[in-house]
């Protein structure tokens, strides 16, 4: 299947997840809570989502869903709480403008990258296979839901922030402003670095150039970057949830930690035996500069 068919049918498919969360929300029951009607149009929306990737074989469909969400999700909350009472229009412009640019750029990234239904995470495969019998359940849950309520809870702090009355626009939104659009220019920055790099690569040779010198994995430190970004905006917007705000950067820090990056770096190693040098000399995951002289490793 060419990558344009690929992308219809994954389109499609997101155009009925949203389409059946819509409903839920314009017809389903009201929780009277409205982070609930947004959990449950979420949770929604991802099991259409499984659906399409269990027809086709494949859960790579899920993989765009990641950033494709949270400007729907911020939308509604900011819509639905304007209905109800006063909100910071500015805060709220703030806070959707950093979601959409980091939404439009790590979409773009996978749409650029994506070559099409022919293909899969290689993660994926081998979680279903390490789960035998129960691979549908790991599909439906390790793949689909478990990073659906991990976003969810990252947005928490959006939710916080553009549903809070009153409190006017301060200095903490402007630093949340730099930090988030700082985090997703350090992203496509490492992105198009990483891209350049593959077209040109020997076999067996290990990126270490660019912001990939100061951080075996600069595009990770971004994105996480990118949810502090959002704690700060819920902590701007109401002080005294700032035990909430930052559960989910603290989430995503545990899973870039110990799951992404353990499991890139283990894909690394085998792929490339001196990877070990540019661990021995990159930092993992804070850029800095890197110790001793640079030494391009290569198998």
């Amino acid at each position: 299947m060419s990558k344009g068919a690929s992308l219809a049918r994954v389109g499609v498919a997101y155009v009925l997840a949203f389409g059946a969360a819509a409903v839920w929300l314009l017809a389903g029951p009201d929780t009277g809570r409205l982070w609930l009607d947004g959990l449950l149009a979420d949770l929604i929306a991802t099991l259409v989502v499984f659906g399409a990737s269990r027809v086709h074989h494949n859960s790579s469909f899920y993989d765009a869903y990641w950033s494709v969400l949270p400007p729907f999700l911020a939308a509604y909350w900011w819509a639905a709480a304007s209905a109800d009472g006063d909100v910071d229009t500015t805060r709220n412009v703030l806070v959707l403008v950093v979601v959409v640019v980091w939404a439009v750029r790590l979409t773009g990234n996978w749409v650029y990258a994506f070559p099409g239904l022919h293909h899969e995470d290689w993660r994926y495969p081998m979680l279903r296979e390490r789960a035998g019998r129960a691979e549908a359940v790991v599909d439906l849950l390790a793949i689909h839901v478990v990073p659906t309520l991990q976003v969810f809870l990252a947005m928490v702090p959006v939710y916080v922030a553009v549903t809070a009355p009153g409190r006017p626009v301060g200095w903490l939104d402007v630093v949340a402003v730099v930090v988030g659009l700082g985090a997703v220019l350090l992203t496509y920055v490492a992105d198009v670095q990483m891209y350049r790099f593959a077209r040109t690569k020997q076999p067996g040779q290990a990126m270490d150039r660019g912001l990939w010198a100061w951080s075996r994995h600069p595009n990770y430190f971004g994105e996480w970057a990118f949810w502090v970004a959002l704690g700060l905006f819920g902590l701007a917007a109401s002080p005294g949830d700032w035990w909430l705000v930052f559960l989910g950067a603290i989430a995503m820090l545990a899973m870039f930690l110990g799951a992404s990056i353990p499991m890139m770096e283990e894909r690394s190693l085998a792929r490339r035996p001196r990877y070990q040098d540019v661990i021995d000399r990159v930092p993992m995951f804070v850029p800095r500069p890197p110790r001793g002289s640079r030494d391009t490793a290569a198998a």
